[in-house]
């Protein structure tokens, strides 16, 4: 069974959404993030907040990816400039001693 969702808006008494008429009746292009179908259609913006707030979820998990990958790749490379401070300090000066912190 399909169900047909009626067209009014919740924002004027539940009365026939106007549409074109209404300043929140937009174009939303773009690809469904639930199911990966392309998407170009007008449609309401109350209507629209689902699904643009899955994409701006996902794309928040793939930011926070990113940013974790960028620290770990800054940890490796702080840890490596250390070691060769160390080494170049100890070569410069081998009557001192260092301690290595890790």
């Amino acid at each position: 069974m399909k169900l047909e969702v009626k067209a009014n808006c919740p924002l004027d008494g539940f009365k026939p959404c106007r549409q074109l008429e209404c300043a929140w009746f937009m174009k939303v292009r773009g690809n469904n993030p639930n199911t990966g179908e392309e998407v170009d259609e007008y449609g309401c913006s109350i209507a629209w907040l689902p699904m643009l707030m899955i994409e701006n979820s996902q794309q928040q998990r793939s930011t926070g990816a990113a940013v974790e990958s960028f620290r770990n790749e800054m940890v490796k490379s702080n840890e490596t400039s250390q070691h060769v401070l160390m080494t170049t300090l100890q070569h410069a000066n081998p009557a001192t001693k260092f301690i290595e912190v890790k």
